[in-house]
Order: C-alpha cells, then structure tokens, then sequence
C-alpha cells in the first residue's frame, strides 16, 4: 500500500497540469460550463413531460426573475400537498402521477400502495449475505451495491421493454427505505458497536411510515413525524431533467444499459457534496455558526460571521453559505416554501423554537451579505435543503442517512424519467467537447 502512496503522490502533479486549462478560453469557444449559461440557465437538451421549474417569467420580451414554481405532470405541488394532507400517503400518490401522468382515484392509489407493500421484500438472505457484509458508513455506496446486486437476482434484468422496467422501478421504489436503513443498521452495529435492529416493514403504512418505522429500535413515531417525512419525500421526488442526477439517468437510459445500472449511476452522482449531499453541508455549517457566534439573536454578529464564511475565511473555506441560492431558481424556491410551514410545526412540537430562530435569521442576512460581497445574476433565497436536514435532525434521524433519504425520494423521479426516455427518444445522448490537442512528434522510449 506504501508503494502506491508513495507514487501517487509524487505522479498526482502531472494530472494537475495535463488537466488545466485557462478559464479565458471557455469564453472565447462558448463552452457553456455546466452545461448553464453565466444567467444558470441550462443548455436545452431535451424535452419532458414529467415536470416543470418556472423561475422567470417572459414580460414584454424580457427575462424576469419570479416566485419560483415546480409542477408535477401539470400540478402545483402547493395543491399536491394541500389536496393529501389529510389522508396521509402523500409520496405515493405523487409517485403514481409521476409514474403515469395522471391523479390516482381512491381505487388506483390503494391498488398501488398494495403493489408497493407486496414488493417491500429482498432475496432470501439479501441483508445478511450482502448488507451486512461489507458495511460502510457510507450508506449511498451501500446502497449502490446493493442495487447493482440485486440485478443478479432478475432473469429479466436486461429487457428493455415498458413493462418490465415498469416492474423493475416499482420493485425499487418500495424496497429503497430499506436499502437505506439496513445499510445504517449494519454500519451502526458493526462500525459503531451500537445494537443492531432489522424491522420488517409493514404493508399497512406508508413509505415514511416504515422509514421510521424500521428505523427507530420501538418502531414507534408520531403523527406529525410521519407527516412532515411524507411531505418531505414529496418535495424531493422529481425536479425537471436537467438536474445532475435525473439527466445521468436518462445519459445511462439512452445507451441501452439496464435499470439497475441506470439507478445505480443516478446514486453516483446524488451522493456528491453538491447534489444529494447539500442538507448534510447546511448542518456542518450551522454547527460551526453556533460554536462561533455568542448570541443567536444578534444579527450583527451573524452578519459578521456570514461574511467572513462568503469570504473564505472561516468554516471550509468555499465561500458558499450552504442552502442559500440554487441553480434554477431566483427569487424564491416553492418547495422551501411549502416546508417552512411544517418546519414551524414539528419545531414547536420538539422544543426546537430557538434553533429555528437561528435559522430564520440566516435566512433574512443571508442575502444581502451574498449580494454585497460578489455579483449575482439572479436573486438568492434560502432552497428546500437549507431546513431540510433540520427536520431530519428533530426527528433523530441520523445524518449518514440525510441523503439516502433524498434517494428513497427521489427513486420515483428517475423511474419516471428512465421510463420516458426508453419511450420518447431512442437515441444515445453524446454532447461534444472542442478539443485543445496540438499534434506531437513521437519520440521512441530511448530518446523521451
């Protein structure tokens, strides 16, 4: 193991400079970085019907920034949610309209949830043969794993055809709470010499009823738990094509690969620090705000210290105060809207009322200390991530688990997505990238 170290380190300085290449001349070629414009918006790389960001509006010929809108197949998700509060299974009423394109009737939802509560199971064994055996506090690799695994067990992995990979993501989407919780079970026991419990999820709940449910050792939660959970799944489930994850989904899709390698490859991309992994940014960077600020309730104080975050000076560094902006959306994001108001409720009933002040008045300094330390080309406001781990932490979920929770959600937006790609398209997705190479005599390996 030395001996790689060894070379690696001392090799690791010729990649930095073949790799570099100066920042003038993505101007001069047009190269979008990203694939967005210096405004964030996105390179036009397809078209979908699943769903819709609206972050500007077109008044008069211009582009103005507005109140942000996300729409599932067409609906508000502000009525989604308004619409199924009351009855509970909120995430799978909106994986059906995903999945199909329409609102389930009571019929419809209940035949689902049944499909979803038969499909709540893995292979004999699954959890101790291959969950337990390699664990790793990183459940998104866990769950990787497993996924790409249990291509092993389907004779039908292969077969491309709407049915079957209809089957395959529902299959998936009911068994991704337990990939999540299973995996933290054994990296809890194993790694953290903590007890270990493996619940069996039960038909009769929903998707974050079991979440909990299998999580927690007394298999008990409340109400509102369960409901805020529920929102939170809905909220994270699908956000437009475009999105680094969702649109590696459709790359893999039009290469003819199969379902769980498609899967597989969205879980590669989400775990990254600046996709999947922004919640878990949020809550470093508030641990480290209280360590250094004295009194929550003096703005000055917070201002100062945001400041010298967006100026590199303390915290990791990046310049970035984590949940503030987002890639599409200006003035404001309407998922961080629709979660404030459950945020408010779940604080009250956990006594949490004095972090969220901290939070809130993070969310009103924030901007202006943004806009006055860099220039900015659209509004910034607080996105759905900035209270999201927040919850999570009020509820005790662990934070190894933040982001494979945004996975358990998010499962019905690439099925979605990998089903309207094998339908609408059928043609492989390569962009292009303008090549800088100059051509070299070569040299025999005496005279080099």
């Amino acid at each position: 193991m030395k001996k790689i170290d060894d070379y690696v380190n001392t090799q690791s300085e010729l990649c930095v400079k073949s790799g570099k290449i100066k920042d003038s001349l993505y101007g001069e070629y047009g190269v979008k970085r990203g694939l967005r414009d210096l405004n964030g918006q996105g390179v036009l790389t397809g078209l979908t019907n699943i769903s819709k960001v609206t972050a500007f509006k077109e008044i008069n010929g211009e582009r103005v920034p507005c109140p942000g809108e996300l729409l599932y197949r067409g609906y508000d998700i502000k009525d989604l949610i308004k619409g199924s509060i009351n009855r509970g299974s909120i995430y799978e009423e909106g994986a059906y309209l995903l999945l199909f394109g329409k609102l389930p009737s009571v019929q419809e939802l209940s035949d689902f949830r049944a499909v979803i509560a038969e499909n709540m199971t893995l292979p004999t064994n699954f959890t101790r043969d291959v969950i337990m055996k390699v664990p790793d506090e990183d459940i998104m690799t866990s769950m990787t794993k497993s996924i790409l695994t249990l291509a092993g067990y389907d004779k039908k992995k292969n077969d491309l055809s709407i049915p079957n990979v209809l089957r395959q993501c529902i299959q998936l989407i009911s068994t991704f709470p337990m990939l999540a919780v299973y995996g933290y079970q054994a990296y809890n026991h194993y790694k953290n010499n903590d007890s270990m419990f493996i619940h069996r999820p039960d038909g009769n709940l929903s998707i974050a009823e079991n979440f909990l449910r299998m999580l927690r050792p007394d298999k008990k939660y409340t109400k509102t738990e369960a409901m805020v959970l529920d929102v939170a799944l809905l909220l994270h489930m699908e956000h437009g094509g475009g999105n680094n994850s969702t649109f590696t989904t459709r790359v893999v899709t039009s290469s003819g690969s199969d379902t769980y390698s498609a899967i597989a490859a969205a879980m590669s991309s989400l775990k990254g620090s600046r996709h999947g992994g922004a919640n878990l940014m949020v809550m470093q960077m508030i641990d480290d705000i209280k360590k250094h600020i004295k009194d929550i309730s003096d703005d000055d104080e917070i201002r100062d210290y945001l400041t010298k975050i967006v100026r590199k000076e303390v915290f990791d560094q990046k310049g970035l105060i984590y949940g503030m902006g987002h890639a599409v959306y200006s003035l404001s994001d309407p998922r961080e809207e629709v979660f404030r108001k459950f945020v408010e409720q779940l604080a009250g009933e956990k006594g949490k009322d004095k972090d969220l002040i901290l939070y809130e008045s993070i969310e009103r300094i924030a901007p202006e200390v943004i806009a006055k330390e860099r220039k900015i080309y659209k509004g910034v406001s607080p996105n759905v991530d900035f209270y999201s781990g927040f919850v999570y932490e009020m509820m005790g979920i662990p934070r190894e688990l933040y982001t494979p929770l945004f996975a358990v959600a998010r499962i019905s937006g690439w099925s979605a997505h990998r089903l309207e790609e094998l339908v609408a398209d059928n043609k492989i997705i390569r962009p292009a990238y303008r090549s800088l190479v100059t051509e070299k005599k070569y040299k025999p390996i005496e005279k080099r």
